[in-house]
């Protein structure tokens, strides 16, 4: 048990650490993120994430280490998703490119405390109230299915609840200030609209978050590699958006891989008291949905390049 603990609280320290270096170092100064940094960083936190699971196979065996592996694909390819919609809220609100990594930054923070709420208390009702994994697998066969015939559809920001009430009780400054998200006006405090992107940001995470976390515990209850697969996918989300914000055309047919994972894990938690789809399957499968949808969306683009907008 102590070593379980001294586990966490090194992840965590790792990870808090990262964050430090991310943003009081190399990020100190705003600036726009260009695609070679994007780039290096995208592949400094896929490098270690495939370490930490290299670990997990040294010490823990080849059972956890393939779980992990499992859920980082699932979350990592699900999190390709928001980057549309982060792309459409920064093109809605017009943010500078200098400021967007901030309110990626802070919006990521946010969402690895949610996700870690989420998580304890996801696999606390599986393991309480066993009859909510059924309830988790028809949640997400309806969302992959949902996936596709809602794929395309507008979405509309200034619709958002949660950003309708924040305005009834804080005033909001019509321009940005820099990259403050309050300033104070003659004694009143105003949030800026860099804050009101933020909150949007925030939310679609949460909503995000309850399609993510019910995914990953189809394939283990294991606290740990639910929540440090999750981490390692959200840490690595800010690199990717800025590697393929201006590529996200390229991908038109993810979305059929993205509902295809769900669609699986969801028929996986409905048949897992009757039959335990081996996890080695599992991988393939989730692997499997990620290359071909891929691989479909770079050959299609290629037959059509008029078509796409860079």
């Amino acid at each position: 048990m102590s070593g379980e603990l001294y586990l966490w609280i090194g992840f965590n320290v790792f990870v808090l650490a990262m964050l430090a270096l991310d943003l009081g170092v190399f990020h100190r100064e705003a600036h726009a993120v260009s695609f070679r940094e994007a780039i290096t960083w995208s592949v400094v936190w896929v490098v270690l994430a495939l370490l930490f699971n290299l670990g997990i196979y040294v010490w823990s065996g080849p059972q956890r280490a393939i779980e992990f592996l499992t859920g980082y694909l699932i979350e990592k390819s699900l999190s390709v998703d928001n980057i549309f919609v982060f792309l459409m809220i920064f093109t809605y609100f017009r943010v500078p490119a200098q400021y967007q990594h901030k309110v990626l930054f802070w919006g990521i923070l946010g969402a690895l405390v949610m996700r870690a709420v989420f998580i304890f208390a996801g696999v606390a009702l599986v393991k309480q109230l066993h009859w909510i994994i059924y309830v988790f697998g028809g949640f997400l066969i309806f969302t992959g299915v949902k996936m596709i015939t809602g794929h395309g559809k507008e979405i509309h920001p200034e619709r958002n609840p949660v950003l309708r009430l924040f305005r009834r009780f804080m005033p909001v400054t019509p321009d940005y200030e820099e990259d403050r998200f309050f300033v104070r006006r003659n004694g009143i405090r105003y949030a800026t609209p860099l804050f009101i992107v933020l909150l949007m940001i925030e939310t679609t995470d949460l909503i995000f978050a309850v399609d993510s976390i019910p995914a990953i515990l189809a394939i283990t209850l294991d606290t740990f590699i639910v929540y440090s697969s999750n981490v390692f996918a959200i840490l690595g989300l800010r690199a990717l958006y800025f590697a393929l914000a201006g590529l996200i055309q390229l991908f038109q047919y993810l979305h059929y891989g993205l509902s295809g994972i769900l669609v699986f894990v969801g028929t996986k938690m409905l048949i897992s008291d009757y039959y335990k789809i081996p996890i080695g399957i599992s991988l393939g499968v989730v692997a499997g949905f990620i290359i071909l949808s891929v691989s479909a969306s770079l050959i299609s683009s290629k037959k059509q390049p008029e078509k796409l907008t860079i």
